[in-house]
């Protein structure tokens, strides 16, 4: 092991790895990751030209039910100052090296609660923290019980995985049976390691109002800068987000509640230090838990803090990690919003984004297919066509611009 280690990443991200590459010494990045992950990632490959990275090292990072593996077989490095989740299916691995190492983590405690949405419903249950009915399912023959207790409204989602997998919103008509099937299906080999066990589900009431997320930094148990972020989400039985904005514009009450909910959250679960980001529904007046990840957001919903906060939410995580102190309330400077492309099912036979990169106020645009890809309806975030992020004065402005900028790209799409 090199001693010119200070930063351990759990998890291969490619976006976390080429930001950490602009500021951190040469060598000075240890990336541990399950080997089926780097090879079907090409991350041997992807790192070699990243200055920033010491070793991308194959380890057990997914095996959430014996992290002592991980421990036994990384040694600390001598001068490692922080342990960073670089990916959803790290974060118990990262807090159980954090802790064995003496350092700043979420606690390998509340990271368990927060990878698994079942074990966190039952945790918040008795809290003073909104949240719907619930039940862990191993059948269709449960969902169908719980409707029948319940009222046939409900959602069927797999308790750990992430990215919409397996999420679906049942109506009267929708079958029990189809909806199992589909969340049983849903996962991602690219990204996740199996180990027996690991597969878990929940039914849950529906619940009905404006969609928002939370981002949370955590020093010490204490909840210092908060982010609002506002959500829109496709009309479909699969609640895939189609786009996100930040600050939210919401009355200051409601901030308010959604501040209070957010610490009640982190003590709850007893979250260390860290990051949240936690996903709400406003029903009833109040804010109800849908989920929450303790790692930062995806969605390019880190993109847009940097952009209205004109802050690095990285280095504000890795201040915290790393035992630096807290992070506290930060001034708005701007509004930025990202909108993601659709196109109708069937082969992609031409793109072109050119228009929409220098419409007013666009950041970024990002498309994941090219001519000869197949669209499908998304069920899944990951089945997208590509996103735009843009910036404005106000929120009201970055998400107008950003519709512009996703509606000047054209992608023609012909029969499958």
């Amino acid at each position: 092991m090199t001693q010119q280690v200070t930063h351990v990443l759990v998890g291969y991200s490619p976006v976390m790895l080429a930001k950490l590459d602009t500021f951190l010494p040469p060598r000075s990045v240890l990336v541990l990751e399950e080997p089926g992950v780097i090879e079907a990632r090409g991350a041997a490959a992807a790192v070699a030209g990243l200055r920033c990275v010491a070793e991308l090292r194959p380890a057990p990072t997914q095996d959430e039910e014996h992290p002592e593996r991980v421990i036994e077989a990384v040694e600390r490095p001598a001068g490692v100052r922080v342990v960073v989740p670089a990916a959803e299916y790290g974060v118990v691995i990262a807090a159980a090296l954090a802790e064995a190492w003496g350092l700043p983590g979420a606690s390998p405690k509340a990271a368990k609660v927060l990878r698994d949405k079942a074990v966190l419903r039952a945790t918040v249950a008795g809290s003073e923290i909104g949240q719907p009915a619930f039940a862990t399912v191993t059948s269709a023959e449960e969902v169908e019980a719980f409707r029948a207790a319940y009222g046939r409204q409900v959602v069927v989602k797999p308790a750990n995985r992430q990215a919409s997998l397996g999420v679906q919103l049942l109506d009267e008509q929708d079958d029990s049976a189809a909806a199992w099937a589909h969340a049983v299906e849903a996962d991602e080999p690219a990204l996740r390691a199996t180990y027996e066990g690991a597969a878990r589900f929940l039914v849950e009431q529906r619940l009905y109002g404006p969609e928002v997320s939370v981002e949370a930094i955590v020093h010490e148990g204490l909840v210092g800068f908060v982010n609002v972020t506002a959500k829109s989400v496709q009309d479909s039985k699969y609640p895939v987000e189609t786009g996100h904005a930040l600050p939210a514009d919401l009355p200051s009450e409601v901030n308010d509640a959604l501040r209070q909910a957010i610490q009640q959250l982190a003590t709850v679960v007893g979250f260390c230090n860290g990051i949240l980001h936690a996903e709400w529904i406003l029903a009833d007046g109040r804010p109800h838990l849908v989920e929450c990840a303790g790692r930062l957001p995806g969605d390019g919903i880190t993109v847009l803090l940097d952009l209205a906060y004109d802050s690095d939410v990285l280095a504000n995580l890795i201040q915290v990690l790393s035992g630096e102190g807290a992070v506290p309330e930060l001034p708005v400077v701007q509004g930025a919003s990202v909108r993601f492309v659709t196109a109708p099912p069937g082969v992609v036979r031409s793109v072109d984004a050119e228009e929409a990169k220098v419409a007013e106020g666009v950041f970024e645009v990002h498309l994941n297919l090219a001519a000869g890809s197949t669209v499908k309806a998304a069920t899944s975030s990951w089945e997208r066509a590509g996103f735009v992020i843009a910036a404005g004065p106000t929120t009201a402005e970055a998400v107008r611009r950003a519709e512009h900028a996703a509606g000047l790209v054209e992608i023609k799409v012909g029969a499958e």
